[in-house]
C-alpha cells in the first residue's frame, strides 16, 4: 500500500466509526421515543423480583440500544426516589446483557453469501430515508428513523471492515498490533477507547471487524471487549457524581459490577493459560470458522455469567457503596437547597422519559403549592406559626421550580420529540407560572396573619368557619384539576369548572356576610380588610388551578 492508500483507509475508518455512532444515536432516540410508555411500565415492575429487574434492564437496553441511556435513566429514578438502590442494581445488571444485542446483530451481518447480509441490512438505510422523506405521521417517521439507523449501522460497519481489511495487508500494522498481548493492557485500551467514543457497542463492533479481518487475534478482541464494559461506566459516573448520594451509589454499583466481572474473567483466564488453553481456543472450538460469532458469543456469555455471579451479591453491593458514600449525621449541605424531585440534566439523554418526568415534577410542584395554601389558611385562622419553616422552604422550592423547570423544558424542546410531547412542553411554561402564583397568594395570606398578630386582632369564629369551607372547596377543585392534568380526563375538567363556580359563589356570599358583620360591629375594619383580601386571594388561587387543568387539553 502506498501513502495515499493508507491515508484513504484511515479516513474511511474514521468515517465508518462516525456513521456507526450516528446510526446508534438514531436507533436509540427513535426506539426510545416509540417505546417510552412501555419502558415506564417496565421500570414500574422492577420491585417484584431480582430476576424481573434483570429482565427489565435487558429488555429496556435491547429496545433503545444503549446501556448508558438505561443506566442514566436508572440514576435519574434513584435520584428522584422512584427506585431503590437494590432495584437499580438489578436493572443495571440486566442492561449489560441487553447491550450484547448490538454485537450479535453485527456478527449476523458479517456472514458472507451470494448477496452479503450486511448489504441487505445496509439497504434498509435507503428504505428508512424514503419513509422519513415522505411520511407525515410522527410514528411513521420514528419507524423510518429506526430503519435508517439500522441500515447506517451496517454502512458504517462495512466501511470499518473495508478499512481494516486494507490495514491487515500491511505487515507493519499486523506486527505492531501483535505486540499488544498483555490481557490487562488490552482491557485498559478497550476501556479508554470506549470512554472516548462513549459507546461499548462501537468498541465491540470495531473489535469484531478487527478479528474478522485478521488485524488482531480472537484473544486480543476478547480482552478489548472486556475493557469496553468498564469504559461504558464513564457516562453513568458523570451522571451520578452531580446528583444525590443514592445516585452516586448507583453509579458506583455500575462501576464495581463491571470491574468485578472483568476481574473474575481475568483471574479465570490466568488459570486457563496455566492449563494450556485460553478463551480464544475454547470459543474457536465451539464456533469454528466464524470469528465474528466467536467474539459476539463471548461478549454475551461474559455478561450473562457476570450477572449470575453478581445477582446473589446485590445486597453486598448496596452495603459497600453505602459505606463508601455514607449518610453523615447532622449534615446540612446542598441537600437543604431546593432541587428537582424527578428530573436532572442527564435525563436530557432520554427525551421521552424526561418529558414524563417533567410532568411528574409539575404535579409535585402543584402539591407543594397546595400545601402552602393550606398552611397559610391555618396560620391566618389560628395565628399559629409552628409550620412557618416548612412554609418558607416550600416557597423557596416553588421559586426554584418556576425558573429551573422552565429552563429544563427549553433544553428538552431542542431534542427530537413527538409532536404530542413538544406541545405538552410548551404548556409547562404557563403552568409553572400559575403554580408559583398560588405560592405568592399563600405568602400574601401569611402576611395578613402577620398584620393581625401585630395589631392583636383575629377573625371571628364565623369568619374562620367560612374560611374553612372555602379552603375545602379550593382543595376539591385542586383534586379535580390534578386528575384532569395527570390523566387527561375531560370529565374531571368539567367537574373542576363546576367547583370553581361554587368557589365564586362562596366568595360572593363571604363578602356579603363580611359586610354584615362590619355593620353589626362584630368585626373591626382592620380585620375586615384582611378578611376581604383573603377571600380575593383564595378566589385567584382557584383561577390559577383551573388554568393548570386547561393546559392538559
Amino acid at each position: 500500500m502506498d501513502v495515499v492508500s493508507v491515508i484513504t483507509s484511515v479516513l474511511t475508518l474514521i468515517a465508518g466509526v462516525g456513521i456507526f455512532l450516528i446510526a446508534c444515536t438514531m436507533m436509540s432516540s427513535n426506539l426510545e421515543a416509540l417505546g417510552s410508555r412501555k419502558l415506564k411500565v417496565l421500570f414500574a415492575k422492577t420491585s417484584k423480583s431480582k430476576l424481573l429487574g434483570v429482565g427489565v434492564g435487558a429488555a429496556a437496553t435491547a429496545a433503545i440500544q444503549s446501556s448508558s441511556a438505561t443506566t442514566v435513566m436508572v440514576i435519574g429514578f434513584v435520584n428522584a426516589g422512584i427506585m431503590t438502590l437494590a432495584q437499580a442494581a438489578t436493572v443495571i445488571f440486566g442492561a449489560n446483557i441487553g447491550t450484547t444485542i448490538t454485537g450479535q446483530i453485527v456478527a449476523l451481518g458479517m456472514f458472507g453469501s451470494s448477496v452479503s447480509t450486511s448489504v441487505i441490512f445496509a439497504a434498509l438505510a435507503g428504505v428508512g430515508a424514503f419513509i422519513l422523506a415522505f411520511a407525515k405521521k410522527d410514528r411513521a417517521q420514528k419507524i423510518g428513523g429506526i430503519l435508517a439507523g439500522f441500515g447506517m449501522l451496517f454502512v458504517g460497519l462495512s466501511m470499518m471492515s473495508g478499512a481494516m481489511g486494507e490495514f491487515s495487508e500491511l505487515d507493519s500494522v499486523r506486527n505492531f498490533l501483535a505486540l499488544f498481548k498483555n490481557p490487562f493492557l488490552l482491557a485498559l485500551i478497550g476501556a479508554l477507547l470506549t470512554a472516548l467514543v462513549q459507546s461499548s457497542s462501537v468498541m465491540t463492533s470495531m473489535a469484531i471487524t478487527m478479528v474478522v479481518t485478521g488485524l488482531i487475534s480472537l484473544n486480543q478482541g476478547i480482552y478489548l471487549t472486556m475493557g469496553s464494559n468498564v469504559g461504558t461506566c464513564v457516562t453513568a459516573l458523570i451522571a451520578g457524581l452531580t446528583s444525590t448520594k443514592n445516585a452516586k451509589r448507583t453509579a458506583l454499583i455500575h462501576l464495581f459490577f463491571n470491574v468485578g466481572g472483568v476481574c473474575v474473567f481475568m483471574i479465570a483466564g490466568i488459570f486457563m493459560r496455566l492449563g494450556g488453553v485460553d478463551y480464544g481456543f475454547i470459543f474457536d472450538k465451539i464456533f469454528p470458522h466464524v470469528p465474528q460469532m466467536q467474539l459476539a458469543m463471548f461478549h454475551t456469555i461474559f455478561n450473562v455469567v457476570t450477572v449470575l455471579i453478581a445477582l446473589p451479591l446485590t445486597g453486598l453491593f448496596v452495603k459497600l457503596v453505602t459505606k463508601i458514600v455514607p449518610d453523615k449525621k447532622g449534615e446540612t449541605t446542598k441537600d437543604d437547597e431546593p432541587k428537582f424531585a424527578f428530573v436532572n440534566e442527564y435525563m436530557l439523554k432520554t427525551p421521552p422519559i424526561a418529558v414524563q418526568q417533567v410532568k411528574n415534577e409539575v404535579v409535585n410542584m402543584a402539591a407543594v403549592a397546595k400545601t402552602n395554601f393550606d398552611i397559610s389558611c391555618d396560620i391566618v385562622c389560628t395565628l399559629n406559626y409552628d409550620r412557618i419553616d416548612e412554609f418558607r422552604a416550600n416557597e423557596k422550592l416553588l421559586n426554584f421550580l418556576n425558573s429551573e423547570l422552565a429552563a429544563f423544558s427549553v433544553k428538552l424542546l431542542r431534542a427530537d420529540l413527538s409532536e404530542k410531547d413538544r406541545t405538552y412542553l410548551t404548556t409547562v411554561f404557563r403552568t409553572v407560572i400559575d403554580l408559583e402564583r398560588v405560592g405568592d397568594y399563600a405568602e400574601n395570606i401569611v402576611e395578613y396573619a402577620d398584620r393581625l398578630k401585630e395589631s392583636g386582632e383575629s377573625f371571628s369564629d364565623a369568619a374562620i368557619a367560612e374560611i374553612g369551607e372555602l379552603k375545602k372547596l379550593v382543595n376539591d377543585l385542586y383534586e379535580n384539576v390534578m386528575i384532569a392534568y395527570k390523566d387527561g380526563k375531560k370529565s374531571a375538567l368539567k367537574a373542576a369548572f363546576g367547583v370553581e363556580d361554587s368557589v365564586d359563589k362562596a366568595a360572593e356570599l363571604m363578602t356579603q356576610n363580611h359586610i354584615g358583620r362590619l355593620r353589626d360591629g362584630k368585626c373591626t375594619p382592620d380585620a375586615g380588610t384582611r378578611y376581604a383580601s383573603f377571600v380575593a386571594n383564595a378566589e385567584r388561587v382557584a383561577d390559577h388551578y383551573v388554568n393548570v387543568a386547561k393546559c392538559a387539553f
